[in-house]
C-alpha cells in the first residue's frame, strides 16, 4: 500500500516567432566553406533569404552574412552546429543587437520619354540613388539602404517598366558604442 507516485515534470517547449535573423559567420576561406555552412540551413528545411560573402581585413578569413527566418529555438541549433565547424572562427546572430544593415541595388528600368525620365530622375533624387548608366530609352540606377527602402524604391519606378533588378542581399554590422557598452557591462560582471 505504500506505492510511491512519481510525477513527471514536463518540460514545456518555448513558443518563439518566426522572424527575420541576421547571423554573421567569420570563417576560414577555404574551399567548400560555404557549402557547409549553407547545408546546416538546408538540412534544418530553412531557405536563406539573403548570403552575402566578402574579404575581412584578416588574410584568409572571410566574413559571411546570412538572413534567414526562424525562430529563437532552431537558429540557436543552426548556431551551435555552425560553432562545431572546423573552418568557423566565430558565429553571431546580431538580430537583437544594435547594427547598421545595408543593401545594394542595381535596377534597369524603361525611360522612355521625357516625363518619364524627368520623374524617375526625381524619385531617383528623393531616395539618394545615382543614375550609372544611360541609353536612350534605360536608366540604371544603383541605390544603397536597408531593405524596406530598396523596396519602396522598386515600388514606386515599377510603373516605368522594370528591365532587370541584381541586389547584393544585407551586409550588416553591429554599432561600436553597443560592442563597447556589452565589452563594459561584462568587464562589471567579472
Amino acid at each position: 500500500m505504500g506505492e510511491e507516485i512519481k510525477v513527471l515534470k514536463v518540460r514545456e517547449e518555448k513558443k518563439t516567432e518566426v522572424r527575420k535573423h541576421i547571423i554573421i559567420v567569420r570563417a576560414q576561406h577555404n574551399f567548400g566553406v560555404l557549402t557547409r555552412i549553407t547545408s546546416l540551413f538546408a538540412g534544418r528545411g530553412y531557405n536563406i533569404e539573403s548570403l552575402s560573402v566578402g574579404k575581412t581585413n584578416e588574410p584568409n578569413v572571410a566574413r559571411i552574412t546570412i538572413v534567414v527566418n526562424g525562430d529563437e529555438r532552431i537558429i540557436e541549433q543552426i548556431i551551435k552546429q555552425l560553432r562545431k565547424l572546423i573552418e568557423t572562427l566565430r558565429v553571431r546572430d546580431i538580430t537583437n543587437q544594435p547594427h547598421i544593415e545595408r543593401e545594394l541595388a542595381l535596377i534597369k528600368v524603361h525611360a522612355g520619354t521625357d516625363s518619364e525620365r524627368n520623374e524617375i530622375m526625381r524619385l531617383v533624387d528623393i531616395f539618394r540613388a545615382r543614375i550609372v548608366d544611360v541609353y536612350t530609352d534605360t536608366y540604371t540606377i544603383e541605390i544603397t539602404g536597408d531593405t524596406e527602402k530598396i523596396g519602396a524604391f522598386i515600388d514606386l519606378i515599377r510603373p516605368f517598366g522594370l528591365k532587370d533588378i541584381a541586389r547584393t542581399g544585407i551586409v550588416a554590422i553591429t554599432r561600436e558604442s553597443a560592442t563597447r557598452k556589452l565589452s563594459y557591462k561584462e568587464q562589471q560582471t567579472d
